[in-house]
């Protein structure tokens, strides 16, 4: 800006590739990055994104196991959360799904769905609160988890796991825009879930 008042000239006509990029005025304004894999996303992404959400904190991952070799503290603060009334989900996929088995197939891993599943489970039972878990297989193919007005959504691709899918991350910007479209994605997903039984 100092440069342009110097040369009497406007920054957009200076640096338009510059303006374009701080200022998104596009159908992309609610796109924060855009990740070739999740494995590439920074940690301090999700850390962050959890950290600052109060109200809404839904994990729509198929197995969602991750988050606690990544972030160590993952079950306090979810704890904290929730003890502090935020509304907190996980719909995950289900262990007994023909769907399931199909993609456990297809991957071909020693560490299947159904043990990541089940692992993630175990951590939650940890939780000092009891924290609402829902099944379903219909969201195989793409994990949404939404964190106030900010979102991280992988799309899955081929038989790669879960950390090499295309991966986005979101924040609400607009009435109907990618974020809210996502949510909705999700609340519909979990309003045909099933209940997961009791640990």
């Amino acid at each position: 800006m100092r440069v342009a008042e110097v040369l009497g000239e406007d920054v957009g006509v200076l640096w338009p590739e510059m303006i374009r990029r701080a200022v998104k005025v596009g159908s992309d304004r609610e796109l924060l990055g855009i990740y070739p894999r999740r494995a590439d996303l920074p940690r301090s992404v999700f850390r962050d994104a959890i950290g600052r959400a109060s109200s809404r904190l839904w994990f729509g991952g198929y197995t969602s196991y991750f988050l606690w070799l990544e972030m160590p503290s993952v079950s306090a603060t979810l704890e904290a959360k929730a003890s502090a009334g935020a509304d907190l989900r996980f719909l995950l996929g289900d262990p007994d799904s023909p769907v399931t088995a199909e993609r456990e197939r297809i991957e071909a891993t020693p560490l299947t769905l159904s043990t990541r599943i089940a692992m993630t489970r175990a951590e939650l039972s940890k939780v000092g609160t009891v924290i609402p878990v829902r099944f379903s297989a219909r969201h195989l193919a793409m994990s949404v988890w939404v964190f106030d007005e900010e979102a991280i959504v992988a799309t899955h691709i081929g038989a790669g796991l879960g950390q090499d899918s295309v991966t986005l991350h979101l924040r609400r910007g607009q009435d109907g825009g990618a974020f809210d479209r996502y949510v909705e994605h999700f609340e519909s997903l979990w309003t045909d879930g099933k209940p997961a039984p009791q640990h």
